[in-house]
C-alpha cells in the first residue's frame, strides 16, 4: 500500500507542468488526530483502564510465578531428580502459560484499541474529504502511511481536522463509542 502511495505521488510530481499546478496535496497525521480530538481522549482513557486492568492481572501471575520458581530454587538442592525435574516441568508449564498470557491480553487490548479507533477514524475520513474538497486539495495522505519526512506546514490538514472533528462530535460521543467493550471483570 505504502508502495502504491508513494508511485502515485511521484507520478504526479513527474507529470507535466500543466497538470501539478493544478495539483495541491495536503496530509494529514491521523495518530495525532485521534489523540487530539476529546472523543480520542475519552477513547484513550477507556484503553488505559482496560490496559491498566490486564497489567494488574499479568502482574499478579508474574508474582506467584516468581514466589514458585524463587521456591523451587530454595528446595532443588534438597530434591531427589525425579522430584527435581517434575518441579522443573511444572514450573517451565508455569512460565510458558505466563508467557502465552501475555501474548493474549496484549491481543486482545490490540483488538480493543481497533475497535474503539474505528469509529473515530471513519468520522475524520468523512471531516478529511470536506477540508479537501472545501480547499481544493488533488489528495491527502495520512502521514505516517505515505512515509512523509517532510513537508510544508501549510499542507498539514490535522490542526483543520482536529477542530471541525471537535465541534461535529462533541466528546459525549466518545462514552457511545467506549461503551461497547466488556470490562473484563464478568468472571
Amino acid at each position: 500500500m505504502r508502495t502504491t502511495l508513494r508511485l502515485a505521488v511521484l507520478a504526479l510530481a513527474l507529470a507535466a507542468p500543466a497538470v501539478r499546478a493544478d495539483t495541491k496535496i495536503g496530509y494529514v497525521d491521523l495518530q495525532r488526530a485521534i489523540r487530539e480530538v476529546d472523543e480520542g481522549r475519552a477513547a484513550t482513557a477507556v484503553l488505559k483502564k482496560d490496559f491498566d486492568e490486564k497489567q494488574r492481572q499479568l502482574d499478579g501471575r508474574r508474582a506467584e510465578f516468581e514466589k514458585a520458581k524463587a521456591d523451587f530454587d530454595k528446595q532443588s538442592a534438597l530434591m531427589n531428580d525425579q522430584a527435581r525435574r517434575q518441579k522443573g516441568a511444572e514450573l517451565e508449564k508455569k512460565a510458558m502459560d505466563l508467557q502465552q498470557l501475555f501474548v493474549q491480553l496484549q491481543k486482545d487490548l490490540s483488538t480493543r484499541e481497533q475497535e474503539v479507533t474505528r469509529g473515530i477514524v471513519e468520522k475524520m475520513t468523512v471531516l478529511v474529504r470536506e477540508i479537501a474538497e472545501g480547499d481544493g486539495f488533488t489528495m491527502v495522505l495520512e502521514r505516517s502511511d505515505a512515509g512523509i519526512v517532510y513537508a510544508q506546514q501549510s499542507l498539514d490538514l490535522t490542526n483543520e481536522l482536529v477542530r471541525k472533528y471537535n465541534a461535529r462530535h462533541p466528546a459525549s460521543g466518545a462514552k457511545k463509542a467506549a461503551a461497547p467493550a466488556p470490562s473484563g471483570k464478568k468472571k
